[in-house]
């Protein structure tokens, strides 16, 4: 049967009570939406590294942007390391989704590479053994990854790729350039056996060496290819600003972009200052 709706107007009070009615409802809502925020904020900086290494003759800078919409928390990733030789290690990547499931997959990921990196100097074998780690799990999840290895001497860059955008490099006088080392592999967690050949650079003299995650780069109306130009453009703009304000500004490309996923940024840049004191 269906109600009448009562012919009385509503009262002063009547409508005091439901103004206060609505309010604590936004009240509730706002809070919950708050304590779902801090919660994935919070274990976002638990999976990612409070530091990175850094060396005489190298600094270094990384940034994460959220997602734009659901839980603020993803795949994305960064991380440094410093090997057992004395090298150091750096990776970047992008778990596929983001959401907690993704996040905590890109926490085993991370986890995994810092492992397998104790047992071999070969970037490409590192992301070998990741894939097989990945493919045991049987997680139905894949990953896009970069990881290199640093020699603090030589300042020699060992790159090896599983499906992940390439790094940009710029040189304080002007040069720059998309790092397309190799051709890489395809992403972790696809196809067992597969390859990831590694190659060679050096770190840009008196320059910086940029990797971002795509979600800085591609997006509805920017191919990656049209994200890497801009990302250039803003590195060969701003190298001589340091890797802090360089990451500050590159993942604000992502804005531009209008994608909505979760972002990262790793940027190593050259120290001239610290070689001539040494």
């Amino acid at each position: 049967m269906a109600r009448r709706r009562s012919s009385r107007p509503a009262s002063a009070d009547d409508l005091l009570t439901e103004l206060g009615r609505l309010t604590a409802q936004v009240l509730e809502r706002a809070e919950l939406q708050q304590a779902r925020v801090e919660l994935a904020e919070a274990l976002q900086r638990d999976l990612l590294p409070a530091v990175l290494p850094a060396c005489p003759g190298l600094r270094t800078a990384a940034r994460y942007a959220p997602a734009r919409h659901g839980l603020a928390v993803g795949g994305d990733w960064y991380d440094g390391f410093r090997l057992p030789d004395g090298a150091l290690a750096f990776s970047i990547g992008d778990v596929q989704g983001h959401d907690v499931e993704a996040a905590a997959f890109m926490g085993q990921l991370r986890v995994g590479l810092r492992a397998v990196a104790s047992f071999t100097d070969d970037p490409g074998e590192v992301l070998r053994r990741a894939n097989d780690l990945l493919l045991s799990l049987d997680a139905e999840l894949f990953a896009t990854c970069t990881f290199l290895r640093f020699e603090p001497g030589t300042k020699a860059l060992t790159v090896a790729r599983a499906g992940h955008v390439p790094a940009v490099w710029a040189t304080a006088d002007g040069r720059s350039g998309i790092a397309w080392e190799g051709e890489g592999g395809l992403p972790l967690g696809i196809l067992p056996g597969e390859e990831y050949p590694a190659a060679g650079r050096r770190l840009p003299e008196d320059g910086a060496y940029v990797l971002v995650t795509d979600g800085v780069v591609e997006g509805p109306t920017f191919s990656v290819e049209d994200g890497l130009a801009e990302v250039e453009r803003v590195v060969r703009a701003l190298v001589r600003s340091g890797p802090e304000q360089l990451a500050a500004e590159v993942i604000k490309v992502a804005e531009l972009t209008g994608h909505t996923d979760d972002a990262a940024v790793l940027v190593l840049c050259d120290d001239l200052t610290a070689d001539r004191e040494r």
